[in-house]
């Protein structure tokens, strides 16, 4: 474990996580659930939640009350892993103050570090990896049992990976709802440690996927987001030529979902017959999620990213072409090693000239076991933040245009339910808005249930926010 990692603060801690809430008739013992990181580590926790319920588990949304804590953890960059670490010391505290016999660490953080959490953090009881999933209620039961205290590890090589038949709690909207359709990655980016913690892309069978689409049509919901690690490369490993494409073309087919958005595409291997496929199919989203991570080809290169600048460049103007009006949303990385004041200058052009809908910039950390760790010329933090800083305002003044744009326009627009901000309002998404990482469209004025789908005429906008009122 690097030694960033456990300069642990034990009298300050934070927390930004999601506890279950939803409070299920069943025997003890209870458990509490925090869910850190991406929305992949969601669906591990919703699979985790279910398995937990069917075998007796009670839940609970007040932690003091639990007799069992899991955090699933996320290890991606060194922020999401100092969060989890705080998450871990902040419920290592119930072991007095509350009910808690067993606190345990599962997800990305646990398998990546294993026994090393277990040493560090003596507050652990269980350490389990992103491959005993399916276990965690046997676990769980283990750790209870009158004996001893001990604390164990269950890590193993990441092969588990759920299917359509596996209980699943779903956290977060009735109406929409994230799908796995694979895990893994077989791709060498230098800076990512993915594949560490989650190996070799493993893909679901379409049946499984398919069976699990109509199963959620059935229960309501509306929207269902494809994720994975390397959603372009879906269907490689089973030996499925297009297999997005061939994916797609079997999930429009069910009856009641009405927004199908794929998450995560390398800029690679985006073929025609895919790209058709968006512009002509109404279920899926005109909805583009690829990270560039960088324009200078020194950098693409170091990054350990194929293709070039000038690929990119066509890819990005085809994508836009072939599929008229459609969002395209993208991440950059700053202060990866080498990146000079040049090749970041080259990036603050392209984001500048590119004008994309939706632009996430992330700080480069080193990340053990990586191929970048090793490398030269580290960037220091202050000018990374700066250049994120520089980044972030040029795009907030691109929104801002681009909403201002849309106002006087009548859009299709998903409802989510009553405001976050004021339940004076209602709120929703077109599907140009992603759940949770994008803007949301504000109606101020028509009435609408969570999941239905109205017309909505824009009248306001703000940088990354619209407003409207429903129109028939």
């Amino acid at each position: 474990m690097s030694t960033p990692l456990i300069q642990l603060d034990r009298k300050k801690t934070t927390k930004k996580a999601v506890l279950a809430k939803t409070a299920v008739a069943g025997k003890k013992p209870t458990i509490g659930f925090v869910n850190l990181g991406c929305s992949k580590n969601q669906v591990d926790s919703e699979v985790m939640l279910g398995t937990l319920v069917n075998d007796g588990f009670q839940l609970t949304g007040n932690p003091k009350k639990a007799e069992v804590v899991i955090i699933n953890t996320c290890g991606f960059i060194e922020e999401a892993k100092q969060e989890s670490i705080n998450t871990i010391l902040e419920h290592g505290k119930l072991k007095k103050k509350g009910a808690c016999r067993v606190l345990i660490a599962a997800g990305c953080l646990a398998q990546r570090y294993q026994g090393d959490l277990l040493k560090e953090l003596p507050e652990l009881d269980g350490v389990v990896g992103t491959g005993e999933f399916g276990k965690i209620a046997t676990i769980c039961r283990d750790l209870l049992a009158p004996k001893k205290r001990q604390q164990r590890l269950w890590i193993s090589e990441p092969p588990y990976l759920y299917d359509a038949d596996a209980p699943r709690l779903r956290l977060g909207k009735a109406h929409s709802a994230y799908v796995k359709i694979a895990e893994g990655c077989n791709r060498n980016c230098a800076f990512c440690a993915i594949p560490i913690m989650r190996g070799k892309q493993r893909s679901r069978p379409v049946e499984s996927i398919v069976a699990e689409a109509e199963r959620l049509a059935a229960e309501g919901v509306k929207e269902i987001n494809l994720i994975s690690q390397d959603t372009i490369n879906y269907g490689v490993d089973l030996g499925i030529r297009g297999g997005l494409t061939t994916l797609l073309r079997a999930l429009v087919k069910v009856t009641d979902i009405r927004w199908i958005r794929p998450f995560y595409l390398y800029p690679q291997q985006v073929t025609d017959d895919l790209l058709d496929l968006y512009a002509g199919e109404e279920k899926i989203t005109k909805y583009i999620d690829m990270p560039l991570q960088h324009i200078n080809d020194r950098m693409l290169k170091r990054m350990h990213r194929l293709g070039t600048r000038a690929a990119i460049d066509k890819l990005v103007d085809r994508i836009r072409t072939r599929i008229p009006g459609v969002t395209f949303r993208t991440a950059f990385i700053v202060g990866f090693p080498g990146e000079t004041e040049k090749a970041y200058q080259e990036l603050k052009t392209y984001v500048t000239e590119k004008e994309f809908d939706r632009v996430a910039v992330f700080l480069y950390s080193d990340e053990e076991d990586t191929t970048a760790i090793s490398l030269d010329d580290k960037v220091e933090r202050a000018i990374m933040d700066e250049r994120r800083n520089e980044l972030l305002a040029i795009q907030e003044e691109i929104a801002a245009a681009k909403g201002q744009a849309r106002i006087g326009s009548v859009m299709e627009v998903l409802v989510d339910g009553p405001s976050e901000e004021t339940p004076l309002l209602l709120e929703g998404r077109h599907e140009g808005l992603a759940p949770e990482i994008d803007g949301v469209v504000y109606i101020n004025d028509g009435s609408a249930n969570p999941g239905d789908l109205v017309k909505v005429e824009i009248t306001d906008a703000a940088t990354y926010d619209l407003v409207g009122h429903i129109v028939s």
